[in-house]
Parts: structure tokens; C-alpha cells; sequence
């Protein structure tokens, strides 16, 4: 097999189970492929991209890249519209964490989904979520960069929206796909820009003109042109990778199933925008302008996304605010102009994050389906392998010495530090205050759910406070939800197993792949660095090895930033659980503003979807009613009517009538030629 079409197994393996258990498992094209066939063809569709991906990546360490067209999709003049792959150190690195990551969900939604009636459908989804996700990180073109876009947009609308029957499930789809409609807005006008003035699509042709394009001015001002696009490209991630004030689909995406939740928050969707960033660093080192404007927006959401999840009750929803903080992280990186440890970033937080949303669902499946965590407590004697599954997932995501979520976390708050653009301060303060509230929330979640007293219901009719699941359960198969209770139970193999699989990676990976992606020659060639921002050269200048660079951890301030987090959580809910009552009471505005959002969906409502009902009201009121209907249809109508009212009387009947008439015409016709030629 020659490496092209391996790489074109590995991107269409997964197509093709999503086509099978789409077409011929939901009864679109009859019910051939039944509950079994549909998770085996999908699973097999991406066990195949997985196993090839590895051989990829050691492919590409090996010093074998690849960079062509496989189809041309169409030549205008000189200029080709291409489908091609560019397999270098950066891709092949996603292809791997996005085919491992989905390829554990997909079996551990054998488990979690198997009463439900739309499970082929659900496999379909998910499987074709992954194949426009590697088309998206595989391309080398504008072109087929904004096709995977786009293509993941949408089956995340399929997947949020999944138990299409629930009013919130649709609400909450339909808001994650205009509020990336607003981002995609800039992405395309940064696409045009580059294409315009760089004359093609391919990613090293637009490249290769950098320097030309950073000497240009955007028409009609004294902005920068590299600047314009490369802040409408970021706009585009702001959508994808749920930036403020962008952001505010993420969470309303937990109306999804749980795997999917794993799914778009860990591998796909949300790293979208990172890895785009990171692939253009050509550019975007040549405008610490618009350096300057993604690490602001990457340090207000790390920040105060997190203290979103300091109130949060459901479960998933800790667990999604943790997401958009930590993306908040991986772009503030990106704007310190130290895209590798972004991306090295990425890489960690896929697993442990994958990690703790399938380990929140087995906990949702162990409490009957159950979602609040003022109803749990207790959970560790009855759910063991869940237990330290989830905390492993915690030690990571805190940055715990040693843990994988350290090393990536530990240098993005130092790639702050050290950097000199603008903003930098401010993105230093808030990635090190963010130490402190990450390790509050998730450990608040983790003493809530696992420690203390029981709080859960064992008579068969305990309550729950949750309103996510509320409205018709059994709409998805989980017919139990929240009305029967009993005594928690552990998860299947089928789900456990991808837990303790995912586990591994979470606690070693940092080690293992810090050295040669930070300060190694993995990102050589294909992440750009300027001498303007020698960031990565002052991080080497501190690494001397992952086991002095842990334990240097120690003495430093998020290090005890992290631990004060643990304490005071393990103190409000373990030791004093009166303290946070206390809080609230006295501070009910912050918490107010905090349960509200920031009142951010207020806003956009209030401004943004009332302006676009007026606008939309005004434009079919005036543009639709009045010019439309009224003046062209049924003006033009009105207008035919007045004329047939008038020539009809002209229509008589008498011969001599229009012997007149003709005589009259043709008296008229030579007076005007007569007139004319004289």
C-alpha cells in the first residue's frame, strides 16, 4: 500500500461505518444493519484510522512528510481549488489523539447507550464526527480546512441536538450552530483576504508570501493586512473553541449524550481553533497585534470561565466549564507565540478530559441517571473503578507534579510570564489565579460525588434536582431516570475499560512527550517561532528533564496555588459544609451574577436575537410585505389590470373601427419618419 491511500484509509475508514450504520441502520435505506452491526462497522471503521495514525506518526518521526493534491476539485484561470494532505509532525500528532480518543468513546457508547431507540443513528453521528474532524486537521489547503470546519459544525448540531424531542435539547443545538455562524463569519473573510491577496489556497504557497503580506495595508486604511486576516481567522476559533464572548454555546451542549459531550470536548470540535492557530504561526508572527488580542481573550476566559464552575450542580457541567477555562489556557499560550505548548496542551487535556466526561457519565449511569451532585456522596465504596479513574482525571486537570495536565499547564503559565506582547501581564495573573480556582471546583466536584455523606435515596423514589433530564427520559431510552432510585452500582467493562484506558495516557503522557514536542525538533519546520518572540527559547532555557522539571514543581507558586485549592474545597465540603451556605447568602449578587452567566445570554437576547427579530420584522413588514407582495406582486398585477382595463375598449367588434385605427397608425408612422428625416 503506497502512503497516500493509507492516508486515505485513515480518513474515510470512519466515513464509511457512519454510511452503513446511517443509511442501512436507521431505516433511511431499509433496517439491514441492526443494534450490533452498527457499533462493530463504526468501531472497525475507527480502529482502522487509529492503528494507521500511529504508523503515521512513526512514519513522520521517521522523517517521511507529505504534502500534495489528491483531487482537484476545480481550475479557475491559474488558480486550483484542491483536496490534499499535508502529513507532518503537527497532523499526525492530531490524527492520533483524535482517532484514540474517539475510538474510546465509541466503545464505551456500547454501554452507556444501549437502551436507547436511536443507537445506529448515534453511531452514524458520531463516526462522521470523526471523519470531519480528520479532514479538517489532514488538509493542506484553505479549502479543505474550511469543508472539515464546517462539516464538524454541523454534526455537532446533529449530536447536541440528539434527543431532538426535548425543547431544550433543540434550543441548545440551534445556539451552538449560530453562535458558530457569527465565528465562521470572520473565518471566511480572513480565508478571502489571504486568498485574495495571496492568489491561492495551499497552505505553503499562502506562507511562502508571508513576509509580502505583512508589508501590506488593509484598502482604504493604515491597518495592517496580516493583521485584518489574521484577527477574522481567530474570530473563527473564537466560534469553534468557545473563546469570550463566543463561548456561551459550550455548556448548553451538555443537552447531548454524554460520550458526544466527551467527544466534542476533548478531540474535536474545541481544538478546531487551536490547531488552526497554531498551523498558521507563519503569519500570526507577524502581527503581535493580533498576538495581543488572543491572549486577552484567551486570559478572560481562562479566568472567568472557571469561576463559572465554582456554583455549578450538575456534574457535566463542572466538567464543561473546566473545558472552556482550560481552552482559555491553550489560546493564551497561542498569544505568548508559544504554539507547541499549546497544542502540547491540547494533547494532554484530550485524554484527561476525555477521561473525566466519560468517568461523569459512568458515575450518571451508576446514579440511575441522576445528574445533580447534591444528590450523590459516597460514591467511591460503590463505584471503585470509577473513583480513581476520576481522579486521576482531577490530578491531571489541576496540574498535579508529575500528572500529564502539569507539564503542558505549568508552561503555558510560564510562557506568560515571559512573554513581551501586550497583555501578557494580565494573562500571567489570570492563568495563575485560574491554578487556584480549577483545583477548587474540580475537587469541590470530586469530595461532592465521591467523599462524605450519601445523599442519594436507596428506597426507589428519591428526587433530583436536575432539570437538564427532566422532561421524558425515557424519549431516550433511559427509561429510569431520576424516579427509581437504589443503591449505585458500578459500570459495565464496556464502559469501564476505555476509563482505565484513558486513565494511562493522563498520568504519563506529560513526561513522555514533553522534552521532544517543547524543546525537541517534533514541531521543526512546522511551528514558526520569530526572533521577536524568543518565548521558547527562555522555557529551554528552564528544562533540564521531566523529572527535574517536577520536581522543581514544588517550590513554586502553582504548585501551592493548586494544593490551597484541594484544602479549602476538602474544608467547605468535607470539614465545614456550612461555609459555602454562609458565602452565598452574604454574597448572593456574585453568586447572582455567577448563576446568571454573566448575564451573557441575557445580552446576546436582549440585543442580539431581539435586534435580528426586529430587523427580521422590519424587513418582511417593508421589504416583504410592502415592496415584495404589495408594490412588485401585486403592484405588477394591478398594473396588467388597469392596461387590459383599457386596451378592452378598444376592442369593439366594428371592421370600421380599426380601419380608423390602422389609418390613424399609419398616419402617425410617416409623420414621424417624415419628421426624422428632415
Amino acid at each position: 500500500m503506497s502512503v497516500p491511500k493509507l492516508y486515505l484509509l485513515i480518513a474515510f475508514a470512519p466515513l464509511v461505518g457512519s454510511i452503513i450504520a446511517g443509511l442501512f441502520g436507521t431505516g433511511f435505506l431499509g433496517r439491514w444493519v441492526g443494534r450490533a452491526g452498527a457499533h462493530w462497522v463504526t468501531i472497525l471503521g475507527v480502529l482502522v484510522s487509529a492503528i494507521g495514525s500511529v504508523f503515521v506518526l512513526n512514519d513522520v518521526l521517521a522523517g517521511n512528510t507529505f504534502n500534495g493534491a489528491l483531487y482537484t476539485w476545480s481550475a479557475i484561470g491559474g488558480i486550483k481549488l484542491e483536496i490534499g494532505f499535508m502529513i507532518d509532525s503537527l497532523s499526525a500528532m492530531m490524527m492520533v489523539v483524535v482517532t484514540s480518543v474517539s475510538l474510546m468513546v465509541h466503545i464505551y457508547t456500547i454501554g452507556y447507550m444501549k437502551d436507547d431507540p436511536g443507537y445506529q443513528r448515534f453511531f452514524a453521528y458520531i463516526s462522521l464526527f470523526t471523519f470531519s474532524m480528520l479532514m479538517l486537521v489532514m488538509s493542506n489547503n484553505m479549502l479543505q480546512l474550511f469543508f472539515g470546519w464546517e462539516a464538524v459544525g454541523l454534526v455537532s448540531y446533529l449530536l447536541i441536538g440528539f434527543w431532538y424531542t426535548r425543547p431544550t435539547a433543540i434550543f441548545a443545538n440551534m445556539k451552538a450552530f449560530l453562535v458558530n455562524r457569527v465565528g465562521d463569519f470572520g473565518f471566511v473573510l480572513g480565508i478571502g483576504l489571504l486568498f485574495a491577496y495571496a492568489g491561492s489556497m495551499n497552505y505553503t504557497e499562502v506562507f511562502s508570501q508571508s513576509d509580502k503580506l505583512a508589508g501590506m495595508l488593509f484598502p482604504g486604511t493604515d491597518w495592517m493586512l496580516l493583521t485584518v486576516a489574521c484577527i477574522a481567522l481567530f474570530v473563527g476559533a473564537m466560534g469553534k473553541s468557545a473563546q469570550f464572548p463566543l463561548h456561551v454555546w459550550l455548556p448548553d451542549s451538555m443537552e447531548g449524550p454524554t460520550p458526544i459531550s466527551a467527544l466534542i470536548h476533548a478531540a474535536t470540535m474545541v481544538t478546531a481553533g487551536i490547531f488552526m492557530v497554531a498551523r498558521f504561526s507563519p503569519l500570526y508572527e507577524l502581527s503581535t497585534t493580533a498576538l495581543s488580542f488572543i491572549i486577552v481573550i484567551g486570559a478572560i476566559t481562562a479566568l472567568f470561565m472557571g469561576f463559572l464552575g465554582i456554583i455549578q450542580n450538575d456534574i457535566k457541567r463542572v466538567v464543561a466549564y473546566s473545558t472552556l477555562s482550560q481552552l482559555g489556557y491553550m489560546t493564551v499560550a497561542l498569544g505568548a507565540s508559544a504554539y507547541s505548548v499549546a497544542i502540547f496542551h491540547l494533547m494532554t487535556h484530550a485524554f484527561f478530559k476525555a477521561l473525566l466526561f466519560l468517568a461523569a457519565g459512568s458515575v450518571i449511569i451508576g446514579m440511575h441517571h441522576d445528574q445533580d451532585i447534591r444528590n450523590m456522596g459516597g460514591l467511591r465504596k460503590y463505584m471503585p473503578i470509577t473513583w480513581i479513574t476520576f481522579l486521576l482525571g482531577s490530578l491531571a486537570l489541576i496540574g498535579t507534579p508529575f500528572f500529564a495536565g502539569f507539564y503542558s499547564k505549568e508552561n503555558i503559565i510560564e510562557a506568560a510570564k515571559l512573554s513581551h506582547v501586550w497583555g501578557s501581564g494580565f494573562a500571567y495573573f489570570a492563568t495563575l489565579a485560574g491554578v487556584f480556582v480549577t483545583a477548587f471546583y474540580s475537587f469541590r466536584l470530586y469530595f461532592m460525588v465521591f467523599h462524605g455523606k450519601e445523599r442519594f435515596d436507596t428506597s426507589g423514589a428519591h428526587g433530583h434536582g436536575h432539570d437538564d433530564h427532566a422532561q421524558g427520559h425515557g424519549d431516550h431510552g433511559h427509561d429510569d431516570h431520576g424516579h427509581h432510585g437504589g443503591v449505585p452500582h458500578e459500570s459495565p467493562a464496556v464502559v469501564t475499560v476505555p476509563l482505565m484506558l484513558l486513565a494511562i495516557p493522563s498520568v504519563v503522557i506529560g513526561a513522555i512527550a514533553i522534552g521532544p514536542m517543547l524543546f525537541g525538533d517534533f514541531f521543526k519546520g512546522v511551528i514558526f517561532n520569530s526572533p521577536e518572540h524568543p518565548v521558547m527559547d527562555h522555557l529551554a532555557e528552564h528544562f533540564h528533564g521531566w523529572v527535574a522539571y517536577g520536581l522543581h514543581a514544588f517550590g513554586t507558586a502553582p504548585f501551592w496555588l493548586m494544593l490551597a485549592g484541594v484544602v479549602v474545597a476538602w474544608y467547605f465540603y468535607m470539614v465545614n459544609p456550612a461555609i459555602p451556605a454562609a458565602i452565598k447568602a452574604r454574597a448572593g449578587w456574585l453568586y447572582n451574577l455567577l448563576d446568571n452567566k454573566y448575564y451573557m445570554d441575557k445580552i446576546n437576547e436582549a440585543v442580539f436575537a431581539r435586534g435580528a427579530r426586529v430587523l427580521g420584522g422590519g424587513l418582511w413588514k417593508v421589504g416583504d410585505r410592502s415592496l415584495i407582495d404589495g408594490l412588485l406582486v401585486n403592484g405588477s398585477a394591478r398594473l396588467v389590470g388597469w392596461f387590459a382595463g383599457v386596451v378592452r375598449h378598444l376592442q369593439s367588434g366594428y371592421i370600421y373601427h380599426y380601419a380608423f385605427a390602422m389609418i390613424v397608425g399609419i398616419m402617425a408612422l410617416v409623420t414621424f419618419f417624415v419628421l426624422l428625416n428632415n
